[in-house]
């Protein structure tokens, strides 16, 4: 509890005392009775007690732990002391000084168009236009605090009066000649921080030059006219359009391109396939030349050998055989048979044609 409420109220106490005894004792008197010397002696004491509470109430000065107190002195230089109270319990010269209180804890200021979010009862946004002249409208809060080091220049400057002469309007005036600076697609998109940041500079050094500090500034919701939001929504409706188109065109790019991969699989399936066949044959080539060497490396120096696989081959229904021309084997003629009952013939001889190298073989009977 705050000392001086309490020496105040006793002083009240007292005061009232004192005032009852004297009315008590001008009762007493005008009824002809006596004043006793206790009575008076009481009203002294009360009268007495009453002055030193009230003077102690006026002295004494508590300053809470979020507060600053700046003491307006008719005695000190200037009329105020230089520096402020902190926190505690302070001495004042009484009747001749008084303490300005001031609230160093954190305050927001809210500007916005919802009637009841702000200080200010309605709409109570900033209007603005952008660089390209495009009007909009900006909700921003400015926490800030005043600065403990600076009570007394701001008591001087401003008094209790710098949230609505300093912190107001240097926040609304900063506002809107940083959004003349921007585009409408900046302020709302890829400058929106830039902007904020900035802002929040020069707020910065403004609070500081009146005793002030920012804490932060909160870009809360920017806003654009009727006709302006309606045009933003055709455009973003003419782009989602343009993006779907897109996407179909690459689609089609897509299914295009997988029905070329499907015909160069195809054709590399071919020429794969036609490639094993070719190196099949190579093969089967390779493999029957080795075979024919094998062959002619075995019958080397044994023709022997060669013409009994050359007569194995003969079909059994040939009637002509062709020989070498310079053949040493000599094969039996078949003989002549008699048909009983008939006349006794000689069958034609089956031929055994001799070969010659150069011409056609001749049957001899």
């Amino acid at each position: 509890m705050n000392i001086n409420v309490i020496f105040s109220g006793l002083a009240t106490i007292l005061w009232i005392i004192f005032f009852g005894l004297i009315a008590l004792a001008a009762v007493r008197s005008s009824r002809g009775e006596r004043v006793s010397p206790s009575t008076r002696t009481n009203i002294i004491i009360a009268g007495v007690l009453a002055l030193l509470s009230t003077f102690t109430s006026a002295g004494l000065v508590f300053i809470q732990p979020n507060e600053r107190g700046v003491v307006i002195s008719a005695v000190a230089p200037g009329g105020y002391r230089s520096k402020a109270l902190e926190p505690g319990v302070h001495w004042i010269i009484p009747f001749l000084e008084t303490v300005q209180r001031y609230p160093i804890s954190k305050q927001t200021y809210t500007m916005s168009g919802t009637a009841t979010e702000g200080q200010v009862s309605g709409d109570d946004s900033i209007s603005a236009r952008t660089a390209d002249g495009q009007q909009i409208f900006v909700d921003a809060s400015v926490i800030y605090q005043v600065d403990p080091d600076k009570v007394v220049n701001l008591h001087i400057k401003w008094q209790d009066r710098y949230q609505d002469s300093l912190v107001r309007p240097q926040a609304r005036g900063i506002i809107y000649d940083m959004v003349s600076k921007y585009k409408v697609e900046e302020v709302i998109s890829s400058k929106r921080d830039e902007m904020s940041q900035r802002i929040s500079g020069e707020l910065s050094q403004k609070f500081e030059e009146n005793g002030l500090q920012l804490v932060d500034f909160v870009l809360r919701n920017i806003t654009f006219s009727s006709e302006y939001a309606a045009s933003v929504e055709q455009k973003q409706i003419a782009d989602q359009q343009a993006q779907q188109a897109k996407l179909v065109v690459e689609q089609r790019k897509q299914e295009a391109e997988q029905a070329r991969q499907v015909a160069q699989g195809a054709a590399d399936a071919i020429v794969i396939r036609a490639k094993g066949d070719a190196d099949a044959r190579v093969i089967q080539a390779e493999a029957e030349a080795k075979a024919l060497e094998t062959i002619n490396q075995a019958l080397k120096g044994n023709n022997e050998l060669l013409t009994y696989q050359y007569i194995n081959k003969l079909s059994p229904n040939v009637q002509v055989m062709y020989l070498p021309s310079n053949s040493p084997f000599i094969f039996p003629l078949p003989q002549t048979q008699t048909v009983t009952g008939s006349p006794t013939a000689a069958s034609t001889p089956t031929a055994v044609p001799t070969a010659v190298p150069t011409a056609a073989p001749t049957a001899k009977p």
